[in-house]
């Protein structure tokens, strides 16, 4: 006879998509996954109308009782044979058309599927999980669940989990497992959750675009400017320094000379940050930071490029400031008395100067030119 201690009800993997005729999944409460695992496997065997009394299965170690379709695992000390059915008294053998060694192979088989999802650890104590191949929604939160719990046990906090765009319909499944939304980029979707529950520290999504503005004059005292065909300047007949969004991985000194290129095909060569703007809830409830740049131009020929720009040209620098956007603009009006301070002699930027991290990561400490010559 084998001796069962307290038993622990197991989560069903099984929902009534799958299942019609089955009731709704039991909570986790296991403290182990390969228990999980076990009923995973059964309680999709037990929506059989010939579970539905008290039966008993010898599993290895493990004794696992069907009661009221609900799954009940027992560790006990005796061990009967693996696949020999145990019926308790008062209850009906299995029907014919129930084949326990064919049961136990999809005990087995489950089991097989059912595993910890694939993580690495990140520097703060958590968990970070990639998924790169399509997996069926119900293992995926059986998966989830299982590992949860490990990480859980492991004392692990933040966890990770990396969605590519292919995969998005598990985004459903991880929120009702505590997951929310944390960024998104053009192929993918990072969720987290917080295991301790909460308030927690981990860091928000980016908050704050990068910007930058380049202010170039040549030797006949004429500053580089253009009018957009698009956004807020449209129209306008505002003439304006070049400017434009820094890219991912673009460092500011590299994103001025680009946007200058690409607006007007002039060449140029980065000299120094002469100022910079701070301002919030500018783009999607993001802040903004402007840098504007002073740049030496090489060529001088220039070509406006037509997706963007409307016009560009070389302005005579009193032209450009006697506009009114410009004398009735405070910060305009600023930056601009910035530029002739700098043009002056009367005014020292930060020049670029190429720095590595402790981790060799190659990078510009900005510091202030004057400064630097001494």
């Amino acid at each position: 006879m084998t001796r069962c201690y307290s038993p622990m009800i197991l989560p069903a993997a099984f929902t009534h998509r799958d299942f019609p005729s089955s009731p709704p999944a039991i909570k986790v409460m296991a403290a182990f996954s390969p228990f999980t695992a076990l009923s995973t496997a059964v309680s999709r065997c037990s929506s059989s109308s010939a579970f539905d009394r008290s039966l008993s299965l010898s599993l290895s170690r493990f004794s696992i009782t069907f009661h009221n379709h609900s799954p009940v695992l027992c560790p006990r000390t005796r061990f009967s044979p693996v696949n020999r059915p145990t019926v308790s008294p008062n209850v009906r053998c299995l029907s014919n058309s129930v084949n326990p060694p064919a049961a136990m192979e999809q005990v087995a088989a489950t089991m097989e599927q059912v595993k910890l999802l694939t993580s690495v650890n990140d520097q703060h104590g958590g968990v970070i999980v990639e998924l790169f191949e399509p997996i069926d929604s119900g293992l995926f939160a059986s998966m989830l669940r299982i590992s949860i719990s490990e990480w859980r046990k492991l004392g692990k906090k933040g966890v990770w989990i990396k969605l590519p765009i292919e995969l998005c319909s598990l985004v459903e499944v991880a929120v009702k497992e505590g997951f929310w939304y944390h960024h998104a980029e053009p192929t993918y979707l990072m969720l987290v959750s917080w295991l301790p529950g909460g308030a927690h520290p981990l860091p928000p999504n980016a908050s704050h675009r990068v910007g930058v503005g380049a202010f170039l004059m040549n030797e006949k005292r004429e500053v580089l400017v253009v009018q957009e065909n698009s956004g807020i300047f449209r129209g306008t007949g505002i003439w304006k320094f070049p400017t434009g969004v820094v890219e991912e991985g673009e460092d500011l000194c590299t994103a001025a000379v680009r946007e200058v290129k690409e607006e007007t095909a002039i060449d140029a060569e980065f000299m120094e940050i002469l100022a910079f703007r701070q301002t919030h809830k500018a783009y999607f409830e993001k802040s903004d930071l402007f840098f504007l740049c002073m740049l030496r131009p090489i060529s001088f020929d220039v070509q406006r490029q037509e997706a963007e720009i409307e016009a560009a040209k070389w302005m005579p620098w009193d032209e450009y400031v006697a506009q009114p956007f410009v004398q009735k603009t405070e910060f305009v009006k600023h930056i601009s008395d910035i530029c002739l301070a700098k043009v002056d002699g009367d005014y020292t930027g930060f020049c670029a100067i190429p720095t590595a991290s402790s981790g060799g990561q190659m990078g510009h400490v900005y510091q202030n030119a004057q400064g630097r010559r001494r």
